[in-house]
């Protein structure tokens, strides 16, 4: 049986692909570093070796054919494949290891571990990156991501690293000033954090009411409004895994032992296909090892068990 692949470029596949994910010539063009008319020409001699047309040719875009978004799926697929397949017998890259991650976690639990890791592995250097962006790891330059969730996202294998839970937390100035005996007792508090987030707790920690003040202050990461609670500015909804260090060291209270989850937590990820790759398999292994040492880690799957 004859390849159906013969005779056809590798590179027109990838002048298709472009064009069909961004649903443009000329944006296909800017990506590859080509010009439009370059884009135009090798999609036409593609539609003329496979005898039908691929794209619907629209005013303002272009829209791939049924044939076309057939094509377009596994083209993007196996592109993706060849990119990572590269990249893995690229020995620079073996020496570096690219990592995006959540900023709280990566700034209260995972930064003050790096150091050993790197101990361990004196000959990978680590690239630690915390753009709040969910960041596509079969396109982006990142080896390895940390994200929060349920573990599915397409294209991506999935550990889980830590259950999501969250608990109410003050500073000893704060609890002193409050009458803080049972859950309810938050009601009238100053609260900082959403106040669905507290909502969703009150209902965990079996208080129904109607009426509660309003929360002061809101952020848009844990880091921001811990330190508000710091700062003797009210009860933070925050994580008791991610801010042991704080609660151990009695900079912070945590007054009540009940919590609540908003996904079933933070699980690390890679692109499929790339689980034995040295580096990522070294610190994936590393990386749970240090979760399983960890007893809050530890005590919040028990809860959550």
């Amino acid at each position: 049986m004859a390849d159906p692949l013969a005779g056809i470029p590798l590179a027109s596949i990838r002048v298709f692909e472009a064009a069909a994910r961004l649903r443009s010539f000329t944006r296909a063009a800017e990506e590859l570093g080509m010009t439009q008319a370059a884009v135009s020409w090798q999609i036409k001699a593609l539609e003329g070796r496979l005898g039908q047309s691929l794209f619907r040719r629209l005013p303002r875009e272009v829209q791939p054919t049924e044939g076309g978004e057939r094509l377009s799926r596994a083209a993007t697929e196996a592109i993706g494949l060849l990119r990572r397949a590269v990249s893995d017998l690229t020995e620079a890259d073996e020496h570096i290891l690219s990592i995006t991650t959540l900023a709280t976690l990566a700034t209260q639990w995972l930064a003050p571990r790096l150091g050993a890791f790197q101990v361990a592995n004196p000959g990978l250097a680590v690239r630690l990156d915390t753009n709040p962006a969910l960041l596509d790891l079969s396109r982006e330059s990142f080896d390895l991501g940390i994200r929060s969730g349920h573990g599915e996202w397409p294209g991506l294998e999935s550990q889980l690293l830590m259950p999501s839970v969250f608990t109410p937390l003050c500073s000893p100035a704060t609890a002193g000033r409050l009458t803080l005996s049972e859950p309810g007792d938050l009601l009238e508090a100053p609260r900082i954090g959403l106040e669905k987030e507290w909502a969703a707790w009150f209902v965990a920690a079996g208080v129904a009411s109607a009426t509660r003040a309003a929360s002061r202050l809101t952020a848009d990461n844990q880091v921001l409004e811990v330190a508000a609670a710091l700062g003797d500015q009210g009860v933070a909804l925050a994580s008791p895994i991610l801010f042991a260090r704080e609660i151990r060291s009695g900079l912070l209270v945590r007054p009540f032992p009940q919590t609540v989850s908003f996904h079933s937590g933070y699980y690390l990820v890679w692109p499929e296909g790339r689980r034995r790759s040295p580096k990522i398999a070294r610190f994936r292994d590393w990386l749970m090892a240090q979760a399983e040492a960890d007893p809050t880690v530890a005590e919040a799957r028990a809860g959550s068990a």
